[in-house]
């Protein structure tokens, strides 16, 4: 059996999963530039590191850094030379934790939640997507999310969250990184559907109504939700395949 390949660390996953061309009818077929290439670009380009310490950022050894940066920017010169569609997904990565001993890791996607409450032992941690009090309805446009601790039952404490991105792969990363066990939603994408499970969070859609009404139904086993549940925002808007959510973490086995 092949050895698994080392996931690679980053810091925040990015806010924008594409772009297009602004003046072609008809572009190419797209490129797909992985978040681990995303990273190492805005490490290098962006953050000036040298391709040594872009490594020790990213938890992989030079000659790897050499690769991946070589990989990216050859997939943006053919972005910008044939005019071609690019979107980020996809890729072995793990989000930094944070903690002490990253050599300076500054803009950790995590730095926005040091002052959340942390979660205690034997506690069961359940977010919904939240908007004046109402459960907000697209997922992948949510600019907050309630937390409720809940233990024997009961709900012990709760918090408000800015999640500061946008988009369901990065949402889902969120959740995974505030310890998050269940998400009360409206519609999501399958891609998020997919990172969810992947990460054992238990997803409860297709809910609407007052988030603190939900959560109490779910804790009284009398919470109405659509196990099937889409967002209706992507059926509006695009036809056939789409790729919500696909920014990799949650959808391949990594070596820790």
């Amino acid at each position: 059996m092949a050895r698994p390949r080392k996931c690679r660390r980053v810091c925040h996953f990015p806010l924008s999963q594409g772009f297009i061309p602004i003046d072609a009818d008809k572009p190419g077929p797209e490129i797909v530039l992985t978040v681990d290439e995303y990273e190492a670009l805005r490490l290098i380009d962006r953050e000036g590191l040298s391709q040594e310490e872009c490594g020790l950022r990213m938890a992989v050894a030079r000659t790897t850094v050499q690769q991946i940066y070589a990989q990216a920017r050859k997939k943006l010169a053919d972005m910008l030379v044939e005019g071609r569609p690019l979107r980020i997904a996809g890729g072995d990565v793990l989000l930094c934790d944070g903690g002490p001993g990253l050599r300076q890791c500054s803009g950790c996607f995590r730095d926005a939640f040091r002052t959340i409450t942390a979660k205690g032992d034997h506690t069961m941690r359940i977010a919904v997507t939240y908007e004046n009090g109402s459960i907000f309805q697209h997922f992948g446009h949510t600019e907050q999310f309630k937390l409720y601790d809940v233990q024997e039952g009961k709900i012990v404490s709760s918090q408000v969250v800015d999640t500061n991105v946008s988009g369901h792969g990065a949402l889902a990363g969120v959740l995974n990184a505030l310890g998050v066990d269940a998400l009360i939603c409206g519609g999501i994408g399958g891609g998020a559907r997919t990172a969810l499970e992947a990460a054992g969070i238990k997803l409860y859609g297709g809910v609407s109504g007052q988030a603190d009404d939900a959560v109490q139904a779910l804790l009284s086993g009398q919470l109405e939700f659509n196990p099937d549940v889409m967002c209706s925002h992507h059926e509006q808007h695009h036809s056939g395949e789409h790729h919500c959510g696909e920014h990799g973490c949650g959808e391949h086995h990594c070596e820790h």
